[in-house]
C-alpha cells in the first residue's frame, strides 16, 4: 500500500535555482518570519561562499553530502513502563532522518556568533561535508545514548 503524501509534501516546489525540493526544505527552514527572500538569499550567499572556498567541487553535492552526513541512523525515545521511564534505541525513519538534520545544521549555525548566517551556515555544510563540526557532533552524541541503551532495546515494540 502506497504511502499517503502530506499536505507539506504535495505543495512543496523545487527551489529556482538547483530545482531541488531538498533545497526549498532548507531554505523553508532557514525562514523566520515568514521571510522567505531573505532566507533564499541567504542560503544561495552560502552556496557561492562554498565555491569559493571549494572550487573543485559542485556546491550542490558538498550540500547533499552534508546534510547526508548528519542524518542519524538511531535515536533514543522515552518509553514509560511500569513506572519507570526508559532511554529505547529505535530505528529513525527517512524523512525525520532528513528533518533533523536540516534542523541540526541550522541550529549549529544560529549558535555561533559574530558573522554573517552565509558564512556560518557555508562553514558549517563544508565541515558535516568532511564529518567534523557541531551538527556531526550531535549526531554523534545521540547515536552514542542510543549505544549506551542498548540494554533497554527490547521495550521498543
Amino acid at each position: 500500500m502506497a504511502k499517503k503524501k502530506t499536505a507539506s509534501e504535495a505543495t512543496l516546489k523545487p527551489d529556482p535555482v538547483y530545482g531541488s525540493l531538498l533545497v526549498s526544505k532548507f531554505i523553508n527552514c532557514i525562514m523566520r518570519n515568514g521571510k522567505k527572500t531573505v532566507a533564499q538569499r541567504i542560503f544561495y550567499q552560502a552556496m557561492e561562499e562554498i565555491k569559493k572556498r571549494v572550487p573543485d567541487k559542485d556546491p550542490m553535492e558538498i550540500f547533499t553530502q552534508a546534510v547526508e552526513n548528519v542524518k542519524p541512523n538511531l535515536e533514543v525515545r522515552s518509553r514509560r513502563v511500569g513506572g519507570a521511564s526508559y532511554q529505547v534505541p529505535m530505528q529513525v525513519n527517512k524523512k525525520r532522518q532528513q528533518s533533523l538534520a536540516i534542523r541540526w545544521i541550522i541550529q549549529a549555525c544560529r549558535e555561533k556568533k559574530g558573522r554573517p548566517m552565509y558564512e556560518k551556515l557555508a562553514a558549517e555544510l563544508i565541515a558535516a561535508y568532511n564529518r567534523e563540526g557541531a551538527a556531526i557532533t550531535r549526531r554523534e552524541n545521540v547515536h552514542r545514548m542510543a549505544e549506551a541503551n542498548k540494554a533497554f532495546a527490547h521495550f521498543a515494540w
